[in-house]
């Protein structure tokens, strides 16, 4: 288990507007209770010790709720994308140094779930594990397969990626400085057997309308 994890929290929220025109999207609240700040209780509980939460849109109300980690009992640092934030690969990428030379977690700070980070593991032979859900309403078609234990680009089952990973840093290698998406490198990883997959049943929402967010709230 990694004791390192990554909080993806510095995209705009376009879907999410109006409530993000104000708000950063990690700091919407789920029953009393932001996001992002489930997330980091839940990832201290599992034994993580440092957190390292990118930012860009109105990032500062992020850094001021959160402050360094103190009070969660983990370490937080924080890795600066503005003026524009720099799309899931480009953010990990530039926030590498602050994640040290081993495997780390990875979540996205816009889903809701329990899943138990503590079981997260990264086998020696993978330089990605991926964390796939059963497909949402609003998400049919899913994102990739998975077959003894490896995940696939495509497959007769297809789930959906949860936001949920571990990664070693030598999965982005050849990367540079810059905005660039996270799917071509996973599938050059999944080329390679070297992206893992499990299929996770429990609970799990992407907040990502106000419709889906009032739902939760209901």
């Amino acid at each position: 288990m990694a004791r390192v994890a990554m909080i993806l929290a510095a995209g705009r929220g376009e879907r999410m507007r109006p409530l993000t025109d104000t708000t950063p999207k990690p700091l919407l609240c789920v029953h009393g209770k932001p996001l992002i700040a489930r997330h980091v209780e839940r990832l201290a509980q599992s034994g993580i010790e440092l957190i390292v939460i990118n930012l860009a849109w109105l990032g500062w109300m992020i850094r001021d709720y959160l402050g360094d980690g103190s009070r969660y009992g983990v370490s937080i640092r924080y890795s600066e994308e503005s003026p524009r934030a720099l799309e899931t690969a480009g953010g990990i990428f530039r926030a590498l140094p602050a994640l040290g030379p081993g495997p780390f977690v990875v979540v996205n700070s816009d889903v809701f779930t329990d899943y138990p980070f503590e079981s997260l593991v990264l086998d020696a032979q993978r330089d990605a594990h991926l964390v796939l859900v059963p497909n949402p309403p609003q998400h049919p078609n899913g994102d990739f397969g998975m077959e003894d234990g490896l995940a696939l680009p495509s497959a007769a089952a297809q789930y959906t990626f949860a936001g949920i990973a571990a990664y070693r840093p030598e999965f982005f290698f050849g990367c540079t400085d810059g905005v660039f998406p996270l799917k071509p490198l996973l599938v050059r990883s999944m080329a390679a057997q070297r992206c893992s997959a499990e299929l996770y049943t429990g609970r799990w929402d992407d907040v990502g309308t106000p419709e889906r967010l009032a739902a939760l709230n209901g």
